[in-house]
């Protein structure tokens, strides 16, 4: 009798098992990031910071305070409020992913997810996805309502394009912050808290709604650094608004809004996104 060997299975290339890793990263994370737009479409009263408020906020300052508010060089203040409110709702948006993962914390939703065969970096992801796809709400309700009261863009294509895609760019960084926050705050109330302590202060001190040259010394140079500031005078600059030609002397992020906001863009996702993932796993195991 002759006993035939069975063969080994031959173990797939490596090329071909990353591929498929890859491949699982990417629909899990979409899997995630659909189930927070489901959420988001069955609970439309969440997303009031992201359609209602950003409305509100141009309704009140275009037509009780701007009045009494000039822009130095002359122009509509209605022009010039755009780019600040724009700026003022992308900060916030790390409310959203913030309280999102603080909720699925607290609801045992990531225990449920990392009970499932998928890679925990693709909840964090999918957070994210989401999120960034939430972010085009109130750039949307807020182009539409600023049109109605009386803004106006005035530069071409190329330059409108540039602006829009700062804002996207700009909200892919808040996100980080929110995941950091969501991952440090145990409680959706604590987000709350800390958020509004934090965050809040962080778009009045700067030049969304008035000129930073109106402010007093202290605020004024803290204004004139902040990144809000920045976001909101480079909107204005890409858009040709009011307040948006930059100064030929003073602090460097006056000169070259846009330059600066890229890079706070970018060193808020080199910093915040690495310690954001490992407090998520530090917190996950507590």
């Amino acid at each position: 009798m002759s006993a035939q060997a069975t063969a080994a299975p031959t173990p797939a290339p490596k090329a071909q098992q990353r591929d498929s890793a890859r491949g699982t990263f990417i629909s899990d994370t979409w899997v995630i990031a659909r189930r927070g737009l489901i959420h988001m479409r069955r609970q439309p009263e969440a997303l009031s910071d992201a359609t209602i408020q950003p409305v509100m906020f141009v309704l009140l300052f275009a037509f009780v305070f701007g009045g009494a508010i000039s822009v130095p060089g002359g122009g509509s203040y209605k022009e010039f409020l755009m780019g600040g409110i724009f700026a003022q709702t992308i900060v916030f948006g790390c409310f959203g992913v913030a309280l999102a993962l603080s909720n699925d914390r607290n609801n045992g939703a990531i225990d449920r997810f990392h009970s499932l065969p998928i890679p925990r970096s693709a909840v964090l992801a999918g957070h994210a996805v989401a999120n960034l796809i939430r972010s085009f709400l109130p750039i949307g309700f807020m182009t539409v309502a600023g049109f109605v009261v009386g803004w106006r863009i005035h530069s071409g294509p190329l330059d409108i394009l540039a602006a829009y895609g700062l804002m996207v760019v700009f909200s892919f960084a808040m996100i980080w912050i929110g995941v950091l926050l969501g991952s440090l705050v145990p409680t959706p109330e604590g987000v709350q808290g800390v958020a509004f302590v934090v965050i809040f202060p962080v778009t009045f001190i700067a030049s969304t709604f008035v000129p930073t040259s109106t402010l007093p010394s202290v605020l004024k140079t803290v204004a004139e650094w902040n990144p809000t500031s920045s976001l909101a005078n480079a909107l204005r600059h890409l858009f040709e608004n009011p307040g948006g030609i930059p100064p030929t002397t003073g602090p460097w992020p006056l000169q070259h809004p846009v330059a600066y906001t890229l890079i706070w863009a970018i060193g808020i996702v080199v910093v915040c996104a690495p310690l954001a993932v490992m407090q998520y796993q530090r917190s996950i195991k507590s």
